[in-house]
């Protein structure tokens, strides 16, 4: 049973940093190499965001609203993805959720998400 954990979310004041990071479990190890990973958001009232995504070959995209300050990075042996988050400001207030599209499942699955609150 595939799962995924995120963890690192917080409170922190504006032009702080979290890194947060997301374990997947129950997946054997070649089915991560071969996932796309991602980080979305969603904000009160507002609907789920992309924020990242690193492919198997390493392609990353990024929301405009992240570029230069946000950072994902993957470490298959551990099976894990990481978003570094720098410079954050009141609008990246949101709970993060980690996504993982295993084509050799032919389905994707979502972490429950973790909170990240910026504010003096």
């Amino acid at each position: 049973q595939v799962q995924l954990k995120e963890s690192g979310g917080g409170l922190v004041q504006p032009g702080g940093s979290l890194r947060l990071s997301c374990k997947v479990s129950g997946s054997i190890l070649s089915v991560f190499i071969s996932s796309t990973m991602g980080w979305y958001r969603q904000a009160p009232g507002k609907e789920r965001e992309l924020v990242a995504a690193i492919s198997s070959a390493g392609t990353i995209d990024y929301a405009d609203s992240v570029k230069g300050r946000f950072t994902i990075s993957r470490d298959n042996a551990k099976r894990t993805v990481y978003l570094q988050m720098n410079s954050l400001a009141p609008e990246d207030t949101a709970a993060y959720y980690c996504h993982a599209d295993f084509p050799a499942y032919r389905r994707d699955y979502w972490g429950q998400g973790t909170q990240v609150t910026v504010s003096s």
